[in-house]
């Protein structure tokens, strides 16, 4: 690989160091400490309702007969999972750092993990990644590069997957909050789908609709004219200079992206059949494309949702379709198990490895 890929040109140095700056902003103990506050209040009270509306005298029953060995390969599974959203990130890092350790990547992915379950919109999970790297001497704008490239993956299997999903189960989405959060899933993704495009086949296009939005803002705002404008032309040459060097780095390796592609399909259908997993150690038997279909929904629809790891969001979502399927005396136990395998056990681990960086910052 080209040493081009791994330099920052003169005119981004201003720029790096912004990032830098914004990172520490992020990644802060203040935030973390509230964004996990948050994180368990709304997810405790969520699956607390569940209990609540659905506890029957089967309840503990379900938990005392609870198949441990089904159990165990869920942890396995959660491994797999760990495994899978590091390798996608590596497969390029190893390009553009052939030096930095695989090792890295797991650190990275974790404490993506955590970041983005502790902050609205998923948004702390990219500028995580992006400090873990850094923190390895990754330059900033390689870093940033990779995290777009695997999210340009992402928007293009979850609204596929949601589509197919949506037609298996046609005639069972009758509940007003699953339509309305499935609406809003596709226009954000629609959105997110529509500025990824645009940017990588058409920075020129994407760039000058950025300076008129800033122009138009600096308009109706005239006292934030001048910083308007400089973030448009700032923006601007981003846009383009990421678009240069994701060209490049896919034209220099054309079978990167496709495999990016198949280890998020391989990633999401991990992250899927758990739930089937899951159900079988509960004792219920029903139909694994059922549960995926389900799951891929949820997923879907919780993704950019507004509150911490989609917390309230996700329970909801849970008690209403696999409400369909599951029993009424394990659904509490489900949601619970469902919630620990895929957002708390990965995000405990992120933690740990946010912890041990914090600690290294503070006595830095």
């Amino acid at each position: 690989m080209s040493d081009t890929n791994n330099s920052i040109p003169p005119a981004q140095e201003g720029s790096t160091v912004i990032k830098e700056k914004t990172l520490d902003a992020v990644f802060n103990k203040q935030m973390i400490y509230k964004g996990g506050l948050w994180l368990c209040l709304i997810t405790v009270s969520s699956i607390a309702v569940v209990f609540f509306y659905n506890h029957t005298g089967d309840t503990l029953k379900a938990l005392s007969s609870i198949n441990i060995s089904y159990i165990f390969l869920c942890f396995v599974m959660v491994f797999i999972d760990l495994m899978l959203g590091s390798w996608r990130n590596h497969i390029f890092i190893r390009k553009l750092a052939p030096g930095l350790s695989h090792w890295v990547s797991f650190q990275a992915n974790v404490a993506n993990m955590f970041m983005g379950a502790i902050t609205p919109f998923h948004s702390g999970a990219g500028p995580a990644q992006l400090y873990v790297y850094h923190q390895h001497g990754l330059k900033l704008l390689d870093g940033f590069i990779v995290s777009l490239i695997n999210m340009g993956a992402t928007l293009l299997f979850m609204p596929i997957a949601g589509l197919f999903a949506m037609l298996l189960m046609n005639g069972q989405l009758e509940s007003g909050l699953v339509l309305t959060l499935l609406k809003y899933g596709f226009s954000v993704f629609s959105i997110f789908l529509l500025v990824f495009m645009l940017a990588f086949w058409k920075p020129l296009l994407a760039g000058t609709l950025i300076r008129k939005m800033a122009g138009l803002f600096g308009s109706i705002f005239p006292s934030r004219k001048d910083k308007a404008e400089n973030w448009g032309e700032r923006s601007y040459s981003k846009v383009v200079n990421y678009q240069q060097i994701c060209r490049k780095l896919l034209a220099e390796n054309p079978f990167l992206f496709p495999l990016s592609l198949l280890i998020t399909t391989l990633l999401y259908l991990n992250k899927y059949a758990m739930q089937y997993v899951i159900l079988l150690g509960l004792g219920v038997q029903t139909e694994l494309l059922q549960v995926v279909s389900i799951q891929i929904l949820i997923q879907f629809m919780i993704y950019f949702a507004p509150s911490p790891g989609g917390s309230g969001f996700a329970e909801a979502s849970i008690a209403v379709l696999f409400a369909q399927i599951v029993p009424a005396s394990v659904l509490s136990l489900f949601t619970l198990l469902q919630r620990s395998f895929l957002l708390f056990f990965p995000a405990l681990i992120g933690a740990v490895v946010v912890v041990r960086l914090l600690k290294k910052q503070t006595i830095k």
